[in-house]
Parts: C-alpha cells; sequence; structure tokens
C-alpha cells in the first residue's frame, strides 16, 4: 500500500524559486549521460539532438536510477539517432492542430471547449511530443493580454470551458495567468478552466504560494490534468504540489502516453495508477501515441495496448484505469480503442 501524508504541504518557508531551477535545467545530452555515469553512450546520440533541444530539469533528473541505460524516465528525455528515420505516416503535425485553428493560439476542435496554446516553452522536452513541430512563435494566445484569444472566445457562448495548453502554460508567470482570470470576468458562459500541464510532475516548485492563491481564487470549476508516464516520476515534491492544487479546488486527473520501453508493460501501468492515486490524482487517458515525426521508436500496437488494458482491468478498481484512446484529426471527441 503506498501512502500519502495529508499534512504534506507546500509551504511559505523560503520555497527554491521555480524560475531559477527552470534555468538552471540540463540542456546538454551529455551532460546528463554523465550525471547518471552513462557517460560511454554519448557516442550514440544523434547530432544536434536530433532537432529538438533536450531539456531536462535537474530534480526530475535525480529521479533516474544511474547506470541505468533503460531508465524509464531517461528514455522519454534522451535524443535517440531513430528520431532521424522517417517513417510513413509520422507528420509533423500528427494531430490536425492547424486544421482546428480559429484564431492566435486558439483552437476549436471539441463542442463547447477552446484550446489556448497559451505558451510555447515546457520545463522538460519529452522526445514524443506532438508538439515538437509546432509553430509557436506565430501561435501564443496569452500575447496581448490574451485579447485576441478572449475576443475569440466570446463571440461563441456555447464555449463554457477553456482548456489552457501549449507547450505547458504554467510557464507563464502567474501574473499573467491573473491577467487571463481578469479577462474571463467578462465571459460569464465560461464555467469551467482545464489547465495541462507537466510542471507540477517535472518542476514541482512552480505550484508556489502565489500560483495557489490565484488558481484558488478563481469563480470557476478547476481542473488541472497532469502527464506523468511512470510510477517513478512521482516523489514527495509532487506529492506535495498535487496536495497544493487540491487544497485551491482543482479537481486533479492524469493523462498518459502509452510508450514501448517505457510503461508497455501490466505491472508499470498498474504501478503508475496506484502511486497517482496515492497522490490524490485519478487516471483520465492513456493515450496511444499520436503520430508525430521523430516519434515511431515508441509506438506500442493496439492490440498490445487493449490487452494491457484488460490485464488493467483485472488487476485494478474500475476508477484506476484510464480510457485507451487515440487523438484523430476531425474527430468530434478522442476516439475510444
Amino acid at each position: 500500500m503506498i501512502t500519502v501524508s495529508p499534512s504534506t504541504r507546500i509551504t511559505s518557508s523560503a520555497p527554491p524559486d521555480w524560475r531559477r531551477l527552470w534555468r538552471d535545467a540540463i540542456t546538454d545530452s551529455r551532460e546528463l549521460l554523465d550525471l547518471l555515469d552513462l557517460g560511454h553512450l554519448a557516442s550514440r546520440l544523434p547530432a544536434a539532438d536530433a532537432g529538438f533541444a533536450l531539456r531536462v530539469p535537474h530534480g526530475f533528473a535525480t529521479r533516474m536510477r544511474k547506470g541505468d541505460a533503460s531508465d524509464p524516465l531517461l528514455l522519454q528525455v534522451l535524443p535517440q539517432l531513430a528520431e532521424l528515420d522517417l517513417v510513413p505516416g509520422f507528420v509533423t503535425d500528427a494531430v490536425g492542430d492547424l486544421a482546428s485553428r480559429e484564431t492566435q493560439g486558439v483552437l476549436h476542435k471539441y463542442q463547447g471547449r477552446a484550446l489556448l496554446i497559451a505558451s510555447g516553452s515546457c520545463a522538460i522536452h519529452c522526445r514524443y511530443c506532438f508538439r515538437r513541430h509546432f509553430p509557436y512563435g506565430d501561435e501564443i494566445a496569452a500575447s496581448n493580454q490574451w485579447r485576441q484569444a478572449l475576443e475569440q472566445v466570446a463571440q461563441d457562448k456555447s464555449m463554457n470551458e477553456l482548456i489552457l495548453s501549449g507547450g505547458d502554460p504554467l510557464a507563464l508567470a502567474t501574473h499573467k495567468l491573473e491577467e487571463l482570470s481578469r479577462g474571463l470576468a467578462d465571459l460569464p458562459h465560461v464555467i469551467r478552466l482545464r489547465i495541462h500541464t507537466r510542471l507540477p510532475v517535472v518542476l514541482p516548485e512552480r505550484i508556489d504560494g502565489s500560483f495557489v492563491e490565484w488558481l484558488s481564487a478563481l469563480p470557476l470549476q478547476k481542473v488541472v490534468v497532469l502527464h506523468a508516464n511512470h510510477a517513478n516520476e512521482f516523489d514527495p515534491a509532487v506529492d506535495a504540489a498535487c496536495a497544493s492544487l487540491r487544497d485551491a479546488g482543482a479537481t486533479l486527473l492524469n493523462q498518459s502516453v502509452l510508450l514501448r520501453g517505457i510503461n508497455d508493460t501490466t505491472d508499470a501501468l498498474v504501478a503508475l495508477s496506484e502511486r497517482m492515486f496515492a497522490a490524490g490524482v485519478l487516471p483520465y487517458y492513456l493515450h496511444q501515441l499520436d503520430r508525430v515525426r521523430g516519434a515511431a521508436h515508441f509506438e506500442v500496437a493496439d492490440d498490445k495496448a487493449q490487452t494491457l488494458i484488460e490485464d488493467m482491468r483485472s488487476r485494478l478498481p474500475g476508477y484506476l484505469v484510464p480510457k485507451l484512446v487515440r487523438e484523430v484529426a476531425g474527430d468530434p471527441s478522442k476516439r475510444p480503442l
């Protein structure tokens, strides 16, 4: 039984500045390998990180196992020569983001929901990222105090939920999120704010006092969708960040990506569900890989994915079994598998 102390909370006793920790992230693949006593693998790295820069916060790197080239956290972030392979069906816009664009930084795929590309930055660069080729320079909803994005949402009264995505929306300073709050005051048809973020997992220091104050004060239903793929991503700092988010009134969900060699076993997926629930987070989606160029080596066959879910159902209560889905461009929802 995994337990997390209910008294674990982010406190105000001089926590580390998340912006400094962000700036100090590891950006050199060889440095990361050396830290893990894996320097002998440097010759296997692709040139120029395969066109997608490495970025890993030190705190996340400390959760990796030294001397283990198959560590499931390392494999999510380490550039691989396989990323250079051109595989049929793997494209730069895997889920049709650009076709769903309505205005700067606003995507409209599903009824009643607008997705705002809040930021183009992430604290960690996951090698399977479906937006690794996205033109963020032209598509940031937070530009000009969110004005263009909010004007677009104001015109469609069917929009009752705003989804902040990116990049990572929590890459923004809290004062930029406060600008959004002021704009939302003029949109009474928006009743729910959903934040998709990896930061509470990879850089939990981001959930600091000022952010918690902002989130607590929001007069909206609040959902925070985390992204963790393996139980080893959780540690006491992540538990504390999750507790603080719950204290602020947020419902916590998690979505994962099924990744070959990382979490494609029943044991790994069961451990992830148990560990996240111990931190107060419910499983939401288990995504089949978005077929983005450079990520084909992570793909798991559909029949294996379905077997894994069936095995999870035999070992877990239903509320700890995520929905197995794929995103298909043009579909009105995620497609269940």
